[in-house]
C-alpha cells in the first residue's frame, strides 16, 4: 500500500498534479494544488498538497514564497506519522535552502530526508520520487557521490514500482559533477563524464525510449551536448541535436537557465565565439542551475576562442576563484559547525549530533571515513561479499614541498574525481585521510578487484600533472583484501584494511613498466 492508498479525499486530483510536474507543467500543478489546499478536510491530503506545492515553487524558481511553504508544509506535516511526508519535505526544503544561499539549513535538511525516506517500510512510487528530489539536492550542493548514491535507489524503487528506468536518468546530476570538475581545472575530466551522458542519450534513443524522457531531462542532455562541444568534442547529433534538447524543460526555472546558457555554447561551438560572449552580458541565470563559475568559464572559452587570451585567463580566473569558494562555503558548514547557527528550540536538542553527521570531506566531496566505515559494516552485515582497496598517491609529498598545499588540495580534488569516474556502478569512494582514499567492492571478488585497480592506476597516469603541478608527476598504488563476515564484524575490517595496506606497501616495492 502506498501513501496515496492512505489518503481519503481528492486522490485523483493530487495524482494528477504529480503528473503534471513530471512532464514540466509546475504552473498547472500549482494552480490545482492551490484548489485542494482550499478544498479539503482531510488532514492527509492537504499535507501532500502543500508538499507538491513547494514542490511546484522550486521548479518554478519563485524563491520569494519558499520560506511561507515550507512552514506550512510542516506545519501540516508535523502530527503526521508517515515517513515518505517528512522525508520528501526534507529534501524539498533541502533544495530551496540551496537556492536560499543557506548551506547550513540545506545540510540539515539533507540529513533529515535521508533519515525519513530510509525509514520508509512499504516504499512506492512516491518513495521513489523523495529520493530523486533528495538526489537533486545533493547534486546542487555539489555532494555528487550522495547524489549517484540516492538517484540509483530511486531508479530501483521506480522499476519496482512499474516507473520505466528514463524517467530517474537525471543526467543533470552528472552534468553538474561534470562542470564542476571543468570549473576546478580538469577539462578532461569534464569531456569524459559529458561523453558518458551523451552515451546514455545514445542508449535511450536507439532503444526507442529517448520518448519517455521528462522534458527537464532532456534539457539537461541538450547542455550536456552543447556544453561538450563548446570545449572543442564532435558531438553526433543524429536525430537529438542540442539547439532541440535545451528547448524542452517546459516551464522550469533551472530548463530556462539551461537553454540560455546552452545558447552560449552553441555559439562557441558554430564559430561565433563573439555573439557568445554578447549573449553573457544579457543572460540572468541562477549562481544554483550550473555554479556560479558556469558563466565566467563559458567566458573564457569563448574569448580562447575568439583570440583574446588575456581576457580569456582573467575570466578563468574569476570562474576558479567562484568555485573555490564555493567549496569553502561548505567547508565552513561543516568546520564552524552547523549547530552553531541552527536556533530553533527542536534544533538545539539535536545540535551535539550534528557535529558527528558531517559524513562527507568537503576537500573533494568523497564520504569521509566515518560515512566509509558505517557502510562497510552495512554491507558486510547484509551478508554480501566485499573487497576494500586502499589507494596511496606517489609523489604526494614532493607536490607540497615544491608547490605548496593549495597545489597539494588541487591534486587531491582531481584524484578525487578521476577515482570516482573509472569505478563501476555500485562502487564505493572514500577519502580515509590524508592522500589516502579507499575503495570498496561490493559483490566482487579478487580477480575484479585487480582489473579495478589496474583502469585507478592507467587513469591517474594518463591525467596531465605536468599542467598542473609541472615537474610533480603523480602515481597511485593500490592494494585489496577482502573482508570476511562473521561475529567479530569490528575484527574482520581492522584485519581486512590491515591486509589492504600491506599489499599496498608490497606494491609500492614492485618494479613498474614505464
Amino acid at each position: 500500500m502506498g501513501w496515496l492508498d492512505r489518503v481519503d479525499d481528492q486522490v485523483d486530483a493530487l495524482t494528477h498534479a504529480r503528473a503534471l510536474q513530471e512532464a514540466s507543467r509546475s504552473a498547472e500543478a500549482y494552480v490545482l494544488l492551490e484548489r485542494v489546499i482550499r478544498t479539503t478536510h482531510d488532514p492527509a491530503a492537504r499535507a501532500d498538497a502543500m508538499v507538491q506545492r513547494l514542490s511546484a515553487l522550486i521548479n518554478l524558481g519563485r524563491t520569494a514564497e519558499f520560506t511561507r511553504a515550507i512552514e506550512e508544509a510542516s506545519a501540516a506535516v508535523r502530527d503526521l506519522t508517515e515517513p515518505y511526508l517528512h522525508g520528501h519535505l526534507n529534501a524539498l526544503a533541502a533544495l530551496a535552502a540551496h537556492h536560499q544561499g543557506a548551506l547550513d539549513r540545506c545540510v540539515m535538511h539533507l540529513v533529515r530526508a535521508a533519515r525519513a525516506l530510509g525509514a520508509v517500510t512499504d516504499p512506492d512510487r512516491d518513495t521513489a520520487w523523495g529520493w530523486h528530489d533528495l538526489a537533486m539536492a545533493y547534486s546542487y550542493l555539489s555532494f555528487h557521490g550522495y547524489a549517484l548514491g540516492a538517484i540509483e535507489r530511486a531508479r530501483q524503487l521506480g522499476l519496482t514500482a512499474g516507473i520505466p528506468e528514463e524517467t530517474f536518468a537525471a543526467p543533470g546530476i552528472r552534468l553538474r559533477n561534470a562542470v564542476a570538475l571543468d570549473h576546478n581545472g580538469d577539462s578532461d575530466g569534464c569531456l569524459r563524464v559529458l561523453r558518458d551522458v551523451a552515451a546514455d542519450l545514445a542508449r535511450f534513443v536507439h532503444s526507442g525510449r529517448a520518448d519517455q524522457l521528462r522534458p527537464s531531462s532532456l534539457a539537461a542532455y541538450g547542455y550536456a551536448a552543447a556544453r561538450q562541444a563548446a570545449l572543442g568534442d564532435q558531438v553526433s547529433t543524429e536525430g537529438t541535436p542540442p539547439a532541440r534538447l535545451i528547448s524542452h524543460g517546459g516551464d522550469s526555472a533551472r530548463a530556462r537557465d539551461l537553454r540560455q546558457l546552452g545558447q552560449v555554447c552553441l555559439a562557441v561551438a558554430d564559430g561565433r565565439p563573439i555573439e557568445a560572449v554578447a549573449r553573457l552580458d544579457t543572460v540572468q541565470v541562477s549562481n544554483e542551475t550550473l555554479g556560479a563559475a558556469e558563466p565566467a568559464r563559458l567566458r573564457s572559452i569563448a574569448l580562447t576562442r575568439a583570440g583574446d587570451h588575456l581576457a580569456a585567463h582573467r575570466a578563468d580566473r574569476l570562474a576558479f576563484r567562484l568555485a573555490a569558494q564555493r567549496n569553502d562555503r561548505l567547508r565552513d558548514v561543516y568546520i564552524d559547525g552547523i549547530a552553531a547557527r541552527i536556533d530553533h528550540e527542536e534544533m538545539r536538542r539535536e545540535a551535539a549530533r550534528f557535529e558527528g553527521e558531517a559524513l562527507t570531506d568537503p576537500l573533494t566531496g568523497l564520504p569521509n571515513r566515518r560515512r566509509l566505515e558505517r557502510y562497510i559494516t552495512a554491507v558486510v552485515t547484509r551478508g554480501e561479499r566485499v573487497v576494500i582497496g586502499v589507494c596511496d598517491l606517489d609523489g604526494f609529498k614532493a607536490v607540497n614541498t615544491r608547490h605548496g598545499h593549495h597545489s597539494g588540495d588541487l591534486v587531491l580534488q582531481r584524484i578525487a574525481g578521476v577515482i570516482n569516474r573509472v569505478m563501476r556502478r555500485g562502487d564505493f569512494v572514500a577519502r580515509y585521510g590524508g592522500d589516502e582514499f579507499v575503495v570498496v567492492l561490493p559483490d566482487t571478488g579478487m580477480t575484479e578487484a585487480a582489473e579495478v585497480a589496474r583502469r585507478i592506476e592507467a587513469a591517474v597516469r594518463l591525467e596531465d600533472w605536468e599542467s598542473l603541478v609541472p615537474g610533480t608527476p603523480v602515481g597511485v598504488t593500490i592494494g585489496f583484501a577482502e573482508v570476511s563476515g562473521g561475529s567479530g564484524l569490528r575484527d574482520a575490517l581492522s584485519v581486512a584494511f590491515e591486509q589492504a595496506d600491506r599489499a599496498m606497501l608490497r606494491a609500492k616495492t614492485r618494479p613498474r613498466a614505464s
